[in-house]
């Protein structure tokens, strides 16, 4: 089955939904170690697509200065 395709801000926004659960200590400790792991995928995610876009704008500008 494919996964869908988590935009930034969808990843984002389910990261400040994770962290705040956590931090008001509703999450039950089996559900910490899962949701922990989603975390850290999301910023995998989040961090890749950075890494694309700033090397798609450093390309835009390299070919406007040629």
């Amino acid at each position: 089955m494919a996964t869908k395709k988590v935009t930034y801000k969808e990843a984002i926004t389910e990261i400040e939904e994770i962290l705040e659960k956590i931090e008001s200590e509703e999450l039950d400790v089996d559900e910490l170690s899962e949701q922990v792991n989603r975390v850290s995928a999301l910023i995998t995610i989040c961090k890749d697509k950075l890494h694309k876009t700033e090397a798609e704008v450093e390309k835009i500008l390299n070919d406007m200065n040629n």
